[in-house]
């Protein structure tokens, strides 16, 4: 009697925990879950036949490696409080290698039951690769340590992730967050991360915030989509120097979260100063899309691509559509360091935005954003070959709004995507960089962006 009386509490007490810890049996695939919690110390390795409930905030440090196995699909534990959300930190010097595949993917995802943008925070790799503040702290997370980036390593290795997707983060950033400081943690997080580490296949899908963080470092990357976020699909702050290609930013809706939503947002600091490294993305064969039509009444969708607070950036190969209140953006400290070719450059694009007038903008800060005539003359010239596009159509992509499904990205025939693109100089020319012939993250085949076990737009 006894013994039943202890098994019938043993049982009460595990499945409380689950409820409390959000996790279904219909979640698990019949695999067994095991939990991640608290500090990971020494090399781990993750078991494939595993799926893992990450429970809070989880640091990997003292220069411990984590390995995550293909297949393996870690679930977020729910938490309310914005401080509290779990998030995956590996702090400097410590690695995380996600050896997924295009079949087999890594996936964190939340752990409850009606899975919402916001259920968790982010994964953050933090490294070693240099700043223009020195060493700061990962916004939004306790400032320690452990959260610490920033030193003097430009080839700092934080690791190696291939084949990875994270969905419905965002949780630690508030509504309407300060446009003048660095947004919290949310999405992938990549703080002072150096050339060192390996980033290719990451999609990031319903984040409540924006799905890509470059917080300074150098780190390169190829293959990255961000699917419906909540703000930027791709943020770069404090110095960050690096290349990507291949690159997706897809929206079928606004959002109520951010204030204004940008596919590509870059900016120096809040200040802004003159600290070097100055913030330098360099990208080519990117494609970023907003949401179907033009907006009967105004969203927080605001530019394709913003180029902002003393930011430098050279962009090529590009194209951008369907943004509703511009598709490039400059302010006031950026507009002549483009107009006088300083160190910044926009190439060879193709660019449309809902309102024709508005291709290419200009925000002149407290007067609003007007069109700029000026602008649009210097980036068409026969030096920077950029395209204003007309309508959506002109693009000629094959199923750029693909209702139901996955979108199709793919230039069809007679489409301006599958040619012009540019890859001469220094910036382009060196070996990190694809010559492929077309415009866009996708050229005659969709293989990469395609509906699959990784790349999954449901």
């Amino acid at each position: 009697m006894k013994k039943i009386i202890l098994l019938t509490l043993f049982v009460s007490v595990y499945l409380i925990s689950c409820k409390q810890d959000n996790i279904s049996p219909g979640k698990i695939s019949g695999k067994k879950t095991d939990t991640l919690q608290g500090a990971i110390t020494t090399n781990t390795t993750l078991d494939a036949g595993k799926n893992y409930f990450l429970k809070g905030q989880v640091f990997v440090k003292n220069n411990a490696v984590l390995t995550i196995p293909a297949g393996v699909t870690v679930y977020a534990q729910v938490n309310a409080a914005a401080a509290n959300k779990s998030a995956l930190v590996i702090s400097r010097g410590a690695k995380l290698n996600v050896n997924g595949t295009a079949a087999m993917p890594v996936v964190f995802t939340s752990a409850a039951t009606t899975k919402l943008p916001g259920d968790w925070g982010a994964i953050v790799l933090i490294g070693n690769a240099p700043t223009n503040v020195g060493t700061g702290y990962v916004a939004g997370l306790p400032a320690n340590p452990d959260t610490q980036y920033g030193g003097t390593n430009s080839a700092d290795n934080s690791g190696s992730i291939t084949y990875l997707r994270l969905e419905y983060t965002g949780g630690i950033n508030p509504p309407a967050e300060d446009e003048w400081a660095v947004d919290k943690a949310s999405g992938l997080v990549l703080a002072s991360v150096g050339s060192g580490t390996r980033i290719d296949n990451v999609m990031v899908k319903y984040s409540n915030d924006d799905s890509f963080q470059f917080v300074g470092g150098t780190v390169n990357a190829t293959h990255l989509i961000s699917y419906n976020c909540g703000d930027d699909d791709f943020d770069f702050d404090h110095g960050y120097e690096g290349n990507l290609q291949f690159l997706i930013g897809y929206r079928t809706k606004a959002s109520s979260h951010a204030l204004r939503a940008n596919g590509f947002e870059s900016y120096n600091d809040s200040v802004p100063t003159t600290n070097v490294p100055l913030t330098r993305p360099v990208v080519s064969n990117m494609t970023i899309i907003g949401p179907e039509g033009i907006d009967a009444v105004k969203t927080n969708i605001n530019q394709g691509v913003y180029m902002r607070k003393g930011t430098r950036l050279a962009i090529r190969n590009t194209v951008i559509a369907e943004y509703s209140e511009g598709g490039f953006m400059v302010c006031p400290r950026t507009r002549p360091v483009i107009l006088t070719n300083n160190d910044a450059e926009f190439r060879s694009n193709l660019v449309h935005a809902d309102t024709l007038a508005r291709t290419f903008c200009w925000d002149q800060d407290s007067k609003g954003v007007f069109a700029d005539p000026e602008l649009t003359l210097f980036l068409t010239n026969t030096v920077n070959k950029d395209s204003v596009i007309a309508t959506t159509a002109d693009l000629k992509l094959k199923a750029m709004y693909n209702h139901g499904a996955a979108p199709d990205l793919t230039p069809t025939t007679g489409s301006p995507a599958l040619h012009g693109t540019d890859f001469t100089g220094v910036d382009f020319s060196n070996s990190f960089f694809t010559q492929v012939s077309y415009r866009g993250a996708v050229g005659t085949t969709n293989y990469w962006a395609a509906q699959s076990n990784w790349a999954d737009w449901r």
